[in-house]
């Protein structure tokens, strides 16, 4: 039996309430996340520098003077130590305290991912226990494709971004490397170079190949075209929806669509996430 309009509504704010939660908690765990990064990368910038140096000056001694590069060295290890007070102000309220804050601590995002999960999980029992009408349920999940198209087009847009990175650091770097390696008696500073633009070009090409960074970001364009085309199909009654009078079948028909194209990416993403088979030689 379908609720009644006021308890349906109750039910929909329920629902949102629920949408709101989790949509708070993944972003403390993204912050969290962030904050353990910056803690962990500025408590070892400054050893990671000393190590540098140390190793620089001992496979270097005797050949190569770095007296320049050591000194340079001072201001840049203190303006780290700086940082590493500043962030650790941050973390902890007092430069002298030892006990993090709890969201710069390493288990708080563990706990707010367990926390996700609830919340997500108790979503589910909810809207299980709601009874809305068929094409309430229908209308609501309409809404929700724009959402969705705008999260397709921002995760290929983000694979288009790394395959341009890629394509660019193995165009550079094969004229880089083919210029450095066709200099008559090229010195030891040009061989490092060589060998350093070499190796960046086979880790970018193995990257791209491996991980189909283009075919990812193509799919993803493809899908969300074809969800934004059957959303403005059906709002606007022309291509398969032209005529249709009734409109909850077209509802019905655009709900069943835009499911297929979904499933289809899925698939897709499926099959990119597979290892590429290796001829048996």
């Amino acid at each position: 039996m379908a609720q009644s309009p006021g308890a349906a509504e109750r039910a929909i704010e329920g629902l949102l309430d629920h949408d709101r939660k989790i949509l708070d908690l993944r972003h403390e765990i993204r912050s969290a996340h962030v904050r353990r990064f910056v803690l962990v990368s500025t408590y070892a910038s400054a050893p990671t520098l000393l190590l540098l140096l140390f190793v620089g000056n001992i496979a270097t001694w005797g050949r190569v003077d770095l007296t320049r590069v050591n000194i340079a060295g001072i201001p840049i290890l203190l303006a780290l130590l700086v940082l590493c007070a500043v962030v650790r102000i941050l973390s902890t309220g007092d430069l002298f305290d030892g006990v993090l804050t709890e969201d710069w601590e390493a288990g708080y995002a563990a706990e707010k991912k367990i926390d996700l999960v609830l919340a997500i999980e108790r979503k589910r029992l909810s809207a299980a226990s709601t009874n809305l009408p068929t094409e309430t349920r229908r209308h609501i999940y309409r809404e929700t494709i724009p959402g969705a198209i705008e999260q397709y087009r921002a995760d290929g847009l983000r694979y288009r971004r790394i395959h341009n990175f890629f394509q660019s650091v193995i165009i550079i770097g094969s004229l880089a490397t083919s210029t450095a390696a066709s200099l008559a008696e090229t010195p030891a500073p040009f061989k490092w170079i060589t060998v350093g633009t070499s190796f960046s070009v086979g880790l970018a090409a193995g990257f791209t190949g491996y991980f189909k960074f283009r075919e990812r970001s193509f799919y993803l364009q493809q899908t969300a075209d074809s969800i934004e085309e059957e959303y403005d199909a059906v709002n606007l009654k022309v291509g398969r929806y032209k005529g249709t009078a009734d409109d909850a079948a077209a509802l019905l028909d655009f709900t069943e669509r835009v499911e297929i194209l979904k499933n289809d990416q899925r698939k897709r993403q499926q099959q990119l996430d597979q290892p590429t088979e290796t001829p048996e030689g």
